[in-house]
């Protein structure tokens, strides 16, 4: 059995999950809180439609996508929802299998 988890938006999703006002929106998350002075960390796949990607400066982006929403990135959020996901994949015995690719 091969089980692939698609979590190259993995920051914009868990902030989408969280806040429902952001769901459906080209979302941008930024490594810091300054919209315009930081990089792009993570962008939802409606942000990702507009060429937006991560390491992109946000300047850049929010000139691809003004309409975009942007969040500070919160390490703790996405630290605690990988945890889950793996305390669930090891339920299934994943957990020796699990492979990174980017």
């Amino acid at each position: 059995m091969i089980l692939h988890i698609d979590m190259d938006a993995f920051f914009a999703s868990v902030e989408q999950a969280v806040n429902p006002r952001l769901r459906g929106k080209p979302l941008i998350v930024g490594s810091r809180k300054s919209r315009l002075h930081t990089v792009v960390c993570a962008a939802s796949y409606e942000a990702k439609a507009y060429g937006i990607d991560s390491g992109m400066p946000t300047k850049e982006a929010f000139l691809l996508c003004p309409q975009a929403e942007f969040v500070a990135a919160d390490q703790a959020k996405y630290i605690w929802t990988s945890e889950q996901i793996f305390q669930l994949l090891d339920q299934y015995n994943f957990g020796a299998y699990l492979f990174f690719y980017r």
